[in-house]
């Protein structure tokens, strides 16, 4: 394809980067907050529970980009969902940042066209796919190598592939389609288009047409493989007790779910703050081009 035929790559400012974000990391880090209140309900050995709302950073990755949103919510969830409630794990935090950056980046970047919801549910399942299998595999390896203990499930086969793999499908099936299909099919084609303009950006449809070839690249699969292998092996030194940085607060703790509304509190600040300098910005923009 030469270059008269290849359309123009659709760039962001360092601006709209940070704007990206820090909206990313201050909304997932207030959807954390929300599900630390839900209840759980279990009915034998299944086990019914919101672990994350994946679909918000799908949403910023697939309507503006995918780097900055998936770096952002895993930097929330460090602030908001560890820091501000009084703990941090250490290394057992850094599979958790790669595994879960890697799926948003990864389903983001599947998506060439917002409108088309094939594409939008293939990136839905690819986002939980991924980083529920990575955990898996890494859960399974530490069970093999003895570096954890089994603990049988009641009504569930003694067997580590049968538990993982029972978890594996049940995420797919209840948080995959309830707090990542729908809400992405829902949500994306109604903001295309509409939400961008109102933070200064263009939508997405300028990006250059990529096939899941061209995408799917030797690099991005050895990249892959190497942050996987990083963070199996940090998981697996946290597990061993062989931690660095790992730090708990007896005073944040006692406060209970006071310290989750503070943090959602503050997580709503920081996203209140951003939009309206994304709004001023656009404002000030305006006025120097009628200028």
């Amino acid at each position: 394809m030469n270059a008269g035929t290849m359309k123009k790559r659709w760039e962001l400012t360092s601006q709209q980067k940070l704007m990206i974000f820090i909206l990313s990391m201050s909304l997932y880090g207030i959807s954390n907050m929300i599900t630390e209140l839900l209840p759980e309900l279990k009915i034998g050995p299944i086990e019914l529970k919101v672990e994350y709302f994946i679909f918000i950073p799908l949403l910023f990755a697939i309507l503006f980009n995918p780097l900055y949103a998936a770096l952002g919510a895993c930097v929330g969830e460090i602030i908001f969902g560890e820091l501000l409630l009084g703990q941090f794990g250490g290394l057992g935090e850094l599979e958790k940042f790669i595994e879960f950056s890697l799926a948003i980046f990864i389903a983001g970047m599947l998506v060439t066209n917002p409108s088309n919801k094939r594409q939008l549910a293939i990136a839905a399942y690819v986002a939980i796919g991924i980083d529920q299998l990575l955990g898996t595999i890494v859960d399974i390896g530490k069970v093999t190598f003895g570096i954890e203990e089994f603990e049988a499930v009641p009504g569930l086969p003694e067997s580590i592939l049968a538990i993982e793999g029972f978890a594996f499908l049940n995420a797919m099936v209840i948080s995959g389609t309830l707090f990542a299909l729908l809400p992405t099919l829902y949500l994306v084609p109604r903001l295309y288009g509409k939400v961008e303009p109102l933070l200064g950006m263009k939508p997405r449809d300028g990006r250059a047409t990529t096939s899941i070839g061209d995408f799917v690249t030797p690099r991005l699969l050895i990249l892959g493989i190497l942050l996987f292998v990083a963070a199996g092996t940090a998981e697996f030194m946290a597990e061993s007790d062989i931690n660095f940085i790992d730090w708990e607060s007896d005073f944040i703790a006692g406060m209970g779910n006071g310290a989750i509304w503070i943090s959602m509190g503050v997580a709503t600040v920081i996203f209140i703050t951003t939009i309206l300098w994304a709004l001023n910005r656009k404002s000030n923009k305006r006025k120097g081009e009628a200028a």
